[in-house]
């Protein structure tokens, strides 16, 4: 991969978790959608020394390319244009255009009444209107304006952008068409990424195929791989050079022969979009106890969810499962409400209480507490209810903590109505 990169995340209130980081992922998905290979993702305080070491690690790292985010308000913590042009022994200059234009801006938002003229107001524009003589400043999207810092004496080219989310995204065109930035990315390879995406695989026969594959597969080194677990799902993700395509084929055959009823995806594609394709039209419902309302939550997080989600219950309650779903107080009181007889009543129940094609349910015990030696902590039923056909119920037991159950218990749920849905 003939062009590295590195990004600094500065800000304090990051550094500390009060505010959870963004851009260091965005940045990186951008970079590498250019052919970059990201080296580094940092985060440091807003201090000139902290900043200085990172901006110096990821020199001594050989990166091609610096991206920064953060500190560039008109507060006295806003330090990262004065430390990146110190870094890279550049003098500060005043450029007069770009703090008129950030004045103009401030004079839009504040109304004609504001004055920019004034002391603290006029300060804090004069603050961010200056640049690393060299440097060529990005218009800015809020008040705080881009730099982009060519390279220089054996330093790689670094580009500073704002912190908020929203003001960095909006900059990031012209960030990459600066010409010093334009530079890097002309050297860079052609870089894919693929994801494959299991589910009921282990990470440890995963691992075992993959040594399989090292000997099997001339030129498999070529081939930069990632494995992690997420909401009970096996993710692999496989960089490669675009010439390196037939290798990364060969890994996917391979891994498929070993492992086909496992995985569910090789282009990307989520759960999500298995169980909208297989609904095809057809409306879901959900009946939720254990999961509290987590799959109705999944299932609606995303465009266009109204097309085909009926509807949804959360009944924690024994009461509620028969005054909202219909469940006999007569079945809970004879089997528990942790059973596959109340999760197939409860899937039906939904079912006809909103007109739906298919329902799913979940009842179980998520903990903390409240298990018994038949049913432990972690036990959760499962009813898949079709028209037309036998209810399927389902009982799987899931370690963890209370948010990790309702984590893989929502993943299950939604594995399971797919298997269903396609087996008709």
């Amino acid at each position: 991969m003939s062009v590295r990169a590195g990004i600094v995340v500065t800000g304090t209130e990051v550094l500390t978790g009060r505010i959870a980081d963004q851009n260091g992922p965005w940045v990186s998905e951008q970079l590498l959608g250019l052919g970059v290979d990201v080296a580094h993702i940092t985060v440091c305080g807003d201090r000139t020394p902290d900043l200085t070491a990172q901006l110096r690690f990821l020199s001594e790292q050989g990166v091609d390319l610096i991206v920064t985010t953060g500190g560039l308000g008109p507060t006295a913590d806003d330090l990262t244009v004065a430390t990146v042009a110190e870094f890279s022994g550049r003098e500060l200059l005043l450029d007069a255009d770009l703090e008129e234009h950030i004045a103009g801006i401030i004079q839009r938002w504040r109304g004609a009444s504001f004055d920019v003229d004034a002391g603290p107001a006029r300060t804090g524009i004069r603050k961010q209107a200056h640049v690393p003589e060299g440097a060529v400043a990005i218009p800015p999207t809020g008040t705080a304006p881009g730099v982009v810092v060519p390279a220089a004496g054996g330093l790689p080219t670094v580009v500073v952008l704002p912190g908020p989310p929203g003001e960095l995204q909006e900059m990031w065109p012209a960030a990459i068409a600066s010409p010093a930035v334009a530079e890097v990315l002309a050297r860079a390879d052609d870089l894919r990424q693929a994801t494959l995406r299991a589910y009921g695989l282990l990470e440890a026969e995963l691992a075992e195929t993959l040594r399989t594959a090292e000997t099997a597969i001339p030129e498999f080194s070529s081939l930069e791989i990632t494995t992690c677990l997420r909401r009970g799902e096996l993710d692999m993700v496989t960089r490669f050079a675009a010439d390196d395509a037939p290798v990364y084929d060969s890994l996917l055959e391979l891994l498929v022969e070993h492992h086909g009823r496992q995985i569910f995806s090789t282009n990307e594609s989520t759960i999500d979009d298995h169980l909208v394709a297989a609904l095809g039209g057809r409306f879901i419902a959900t009946a939720e106890s254990c999961t509290g309302g987590l799959i109705a939550a999944r299932l609606t997080d995303r465009p266009g969810s109204s097309a085909y989600v009926a509807g949804g219950v959360v009944s924690y309650s024994n009461d509620a499962k028969t005054n909202l779903l219909g469940v006999p107080a007569t079945l809970i009181e004879k089997h528990g409400a942790v059973s596959v007889e109340v999760a197939a009543a409860m899937a039906e129940g939904a079912l006809e209480r909103f007109g739906s094609d298919v329902a799913v349910s979940t009842t179980g015990v998520a903990g903390p507490g409240g298990g018994t030696e038949a049913k432990p902590v972690g036990t959760v039923c499962f009813g898949i209810a079709i028209p037309g056909r036998p209810t399927v119920t389902v009982t799987r037991r899931f370690p963890g903590d209370r948010e990790r159950v309702r984590s893989l218990t929502t993943t299950a749920a939604l594995h399971l109505v797919v298997r269903e849905l396609n087996a008709d």
